[in-house]
């Protein structure tokens, strides 16, 4: 099983992963694939579903640090 990496918005686009998940969708969808390839894209899929909630949840630490300063300086 791979391991899930940290992801960095340095190099990591959320978009273009999203882009590349619609991608492997449509290719399974189409049914054009062996099933070998069907199970190693829905792999890949799957670890870039992974990077993208990794991602997301990194921003949303990163909002949450940002409210909880905005509301520390509100009520000095």
């Amino acid at each position: 099983m791979v391991k899930s990496k940290k992801v960095t918005s340095d190099d990591f686009s959320y978009e273009a992963k999203v882009a590349e998940i619609d991608g492997i969708i449509a290719k399974i969808e189409a049914g054009t694939l062996d099933l070998a390839e069907v199970f190693e894209q829905f792999a890949t899929a799957v670890e870039y579903l992974k990077e993208c909630d990794s991602f997301l949840v990194a921003k949303q630490e990163q909002v949450d640090i940002l409210i909880e300063t905005l509301q520390d300086e509100s009520s000095e």
